[in-house]
């Protein structure tokens, strides 16, 4: 198991998301503490390689992974996520 930890522009984020799917994402939290065996994973390209995501529904949770921890990046809906 790794540990998974958050930014604070992710922790912001986050905490402004309906509780509906605070519960869903807290879920993928779960399930990314067992990384690498975590079904879903996409991993980015471009100028986010390096990154990956994993879905909710219309969610995405952008994180990376630095040795035996798993940094969550972003939470939010679909629409415009990857765009800075």
């Amino acid at each position: 198991m790794v540990i998974v930890t958050y930014e604070r522009d992710a922790a912001e984020q986050l905490a402004s998301l309906p509780a509906s799917i605070k519960r869903r994402i807290a879920a993928i939290v779960v399930r990314l503490a067992h990384w690498p065996a975590v079904s879903g994973v996409k991993p980015l390209r471009g100028s986010l390689a390096g990154h990956y995501r994993i879905r909710t529904g219309d969610y995405r949770v952008q994180f990376r992974v630095e040795g035996e921890e798993v940094i969550i990046e972003r939470a939010g809906h679909r629409d415009g996520f990857y765009e800075d």
